[in-house]
């Protein structure tokens, strides 16, 4: 269910002209949570317009009509869980050879008998989300109180089952010095893979709860660190975390108060570090790799990104991805200023919804990169 499912060093390019690895589908977008940052705005009753099942069904047959190998499709929201026929959906998706995961929303819906179908219907990974390593954090981001009990106990649930499973973690304001204490938290309960959100100002995601570039490029430099513990380290809307791992390798140095913050309590909390980093140096983008089908049916390049593509009731998925003049631009990294000099744009290529988020031009240079505020100057490895 990664965005950053990637190539390690020596491996050929990767090539998702054909199709996506990742095909996410917002089923929903009625949620019980109400979070800060939720790119939906999720709200707690479905929107009029949502997708019937049996456009649900045409959605998966688009899917596979992409043909092998078929890409990942991802069941996300809102809460999936609150679409009274996800189990026949889920079933279909399995009928028809397609690999799936579900992103439920840490509610009472997501009991262990939810868990234990997921399992028996041959999903093959959940995400859950926690934002914090105490309650409060986490509670006071997702604005219900309990979910970081009820996320706990749903980890070790999932775990119990053999269910694949996957962290994920919105890194903002509230909780960037928590991240140390989180992944030591994740690590003791047997998480092994985390996934972190850099946020993109869309939803309810504001200024306010934003990093700084320089900020950024510290918590990147944590998660390089983080990724030599045996846990697999991702990113999403972050593909410059790729330049950083490749700046660490060479040895070049970095140096801020808020990676020194984090690394010395992160070193505290598991030693020193003792396995060769897991982060990838290449990955995908929002069209490139990735696609999304929103609530509504429409198509965008990701959920973060919301240019239109087309829609599935008057178009295929297959022929959106493939043929979409924007989508071939960012596949080609034909993008403009910084990020389309930069000699790490093949294996980065910023985030294309942060750029679209600010300019409206889903090939502009991404505001988060340190690169890109320094003017260019700078190391990039």
């Amino acid at each position: 269910m990664t965005h950053g499912s990637d190539a390690r060093n020596g491996a050929p390019p990767l090539d998702y002209s054909r199709a996506p690895l990742l095909v996410f589908w917002e089923t929903t977008r009625a949620c019980g949570l109400s979070c800060v940052h939720c790119r939906a705005s999720a709200i707690p009753e479905p929107l009029p317009g949502e997708l019937t099942t049996d456009e649900g069904l045409r959605v998966i047959d688009q899917v596979a009509a992409f043909g092998p190998p078929i890409p990942v499709l991802v069941f996300t929201g809102g809460d999936p869980l609150r679409r009274s026929d996800l189990w026949e959906l889920v079933a279909y998706a399995r009928e028809r050879g397609i690999k799936t995961a579900v992103s439920p929303a840490v509610t009472e819906l997501l009991t262990p008998e939810a868990l234990r179908r997921m399992r028996d219907l041959g999903v093959s990974s959940i995400s859950l989300s926690l934002d914090g390593a105490t309650e409060a954090t986490h509670d006071g981001i997702r604005r219900r109180d309990g979910t970081y009990r009820r996320t706990l106990e749903a980890v070790s649930e999932a775990l119990r089952f053999g269910l694949g499973l996957q962290i994920n973690t919105a890194v903002m304001r509230r909780n960037v010095e928590e991240l140390p204490r989180l992944f030591h938290l994740l690590r003791s309960v047997g998480v092994r893979t985390w996934e972190v959100f850099f946020l993109v100002q869309v939803g309810r995601a504001t200024d306010a709860l934003d990093l700084s570039p320089d900020e950024y490029e510290s918590v990147c430099h944590f998660l390089y660190d983080a990724s030599q513990y045996g846990v697999v380290v991702r990113s999403v809307e972050a593909p410059f975390l790729r330049r950083v791992a490749r700046m660490r390798e060479t040895g070049a140095p970095w140096d801020a108060p808020l990676y020194r913050s984090l690394r010395d309590e992160l070193l505290a909390l598991e030693g020193p570090p003792r396995t060769p980093s897991t982060l990838g140096r290449r990955g995908t983008l929002d069209g490139d790799g990735i696609l999304f089908v929103a609530y509504d049916g429409s198509v965008q390049p990701g959920g973060l990104l919301p240019l239109r593509l087309g829609d599935i009731r008057t178009n295929t998925l297959p022929a959106l991805y493939r043929e979409s003049e924007s989508l071939q631009r960012i596949r080609r990294r034909q993008l403009t200023g910084i990020c389309g000099a930069c000699p790490s744009r093949d294996a980065c290529g910023g985030s294309r919804a942060r750029a679209y988020a600010k300019t409206s031009d889903p090939l502009a240079s991404d505001p988060a990169c340190l690169l890109v505020e320094r003017g260019g100057s700078g190391t990039a490895a």
